[in-house]
């Protein structure tokens, strides 16, 4: 029998998704409303995040914070954080990425440890011990959610990419019905949802989703989004002519200029609902997929039997982290202060009202199994 919990025991509502609303009703927002959210890599997200952990510091303790632990699983964006919030407080930063096919190592670069397993954590915390970074009442942590505190970052991250991937497979095909072709949609989302379009795509989810809709749905057949694309110097360069603004409003001149009469009424739909929000510079402007991308999250936490395969339940099912869970749980014990954070919509991550009435949570109240390979 698996261990089960949610992050909620071990963070309570100390947690926010990326609208950067605390979900501890006590605790005010470090952005005030109707300002631009930043993203995690942004010098803003950084500020707004120290100004939460220094809000809530204030309400336990008359001791102020002194330094700051990040748990986290990317190099780049997690790296990139980290190195914002050093403008505020001193940061010892750990990025795991568990690859069971080499040896394990642990390396150390300018005070960020980079982890081929996630039982490394064990050592993090040897490390910090009788140093600066103590565990205390003067220490806060920082831990990612997703791809980290659960679903683990070489370990179990192929059953969170699934179910974005079901959230889009079931946008598609509601709105196309009959006409909806899935092995053609797949082959487009899987090309597209590649780091050498991101400069197409902005790496956004939402774009991605929309983008393959419109193909799917004929409104700008595959092969003429491809000539456009190289026809706009289609490469992985910083600044082509051809981006998502471009492909979004030659959508909307299509329907402009055809008439709406020929559309499925339900494509119709998401064009208006994506277009609108993304002339308000919305960074979540299709919703309804992040609604259904929700449920299919939490349809894959807590969901095979315990005598399933591990090879099989870490694929298909969601899972904690355990090691990440410990290390957390050892730093609460501890004194410090813990704060998850998630650039996953909040509309990916929290039900809907009708959707809580039916029994629903947002997902860090969803019971999960723990697993841990020591």
């Amino acid at each position: 029998m698996y261990q089960r919990m949610t992050v909620s025991d071990f963070l309570g509502d100390m947690v926010v998704y990326r609208n950067l609303v605390p979900m501890e009703p006590k605790l005010p927002r470090p952005v005030p409303e109707g300002a631009p959210i930043p993203r995690k890599t942004e010098p803003a997200y950084a500020a707004a995040v120290v100004r939460l952990l220094q809000e809530a510091q204030r309400r336990r303790s008359p001791k102020p914070l002194k330094a700051l632990i990040y748990i986290g699983d990317t190099r780049m964006n997690d790296g990139t954080a980290i190195r914002n919030l050093r403008r505020h407080l001193p940061v010892m930063g750990f990025i795991g990425s568990e690859k069971m096919d080499e040896p394990p190592r642990l390396e150390e670069e300018g005070g960020i440890f980079y982890a081929n397993r996630w039982w490394m954590t064990e050592d993090l915390l040897r490390r910090m011990k009788g140093g600066p970074f103590a565990p205390g009442e003067e220490l806060a942590a920082l831990v990612d959610l997703d791809k980290c505190a659960f679903g683990g970052r070489g370990r179990n991250d192929r059953a969170i990419d699934a179910a974005r991937v079901e959230g889009v497979r079931r946008t598609v095909e509601e709105v196309l019905g009959g006409k909806f072709d899935e092995r053609a949609f797949l082959a487009v989302y899987n090309e597209l949802n590649t780091p050498s379009y991101h400069h197409f795509t902005a790496d956004n989810q939402d774009y991605l989703a929309y983008i393959c809709l419109m193909v799917a749905g004929g409104v700008y057949p595959w092969e003429e989004l491809i000539a456009s694309l190289r026809a706009g110097g289609y490469a992985p360069i910083s600044s082509p002519i051809f981006g998502f603004d471009r492909f979004i409003e030659a959508c909307h001149r299509r329907w402009e200029e055809r008439g709406t009469s020929s559309i499925p009424e339900g494509l119709l739909v998401v064009h208006r609902e994506v277009y609108a929000n993304f002339r308000r510079d919305d960074p979540t402007p299709f919703k309804s997929f992040r609604y259904r991308e929700y449920i299919a999250t939490v349809e894959r936490m807590d969901a095979l039997p315990d005598d399933m395969p591990l090879e099989k339940l870490l694929a298909e099912e969601i899972v904690l982290t355990g090691e990440v869970v410990d290390f957390a749980l050892a730093l609460r014990e501890e004194g410090a202060l813990l704060l998850g954070i998630s650039d996953k919509p909040d509309e990916a991550s929290i039900p809907q009202p009708e959707m809580g009435k039916r029994g629903y949570k947002p997902v860090h109240k969803v019971k999960m199994k723990v697993i841990r390979l020591l």
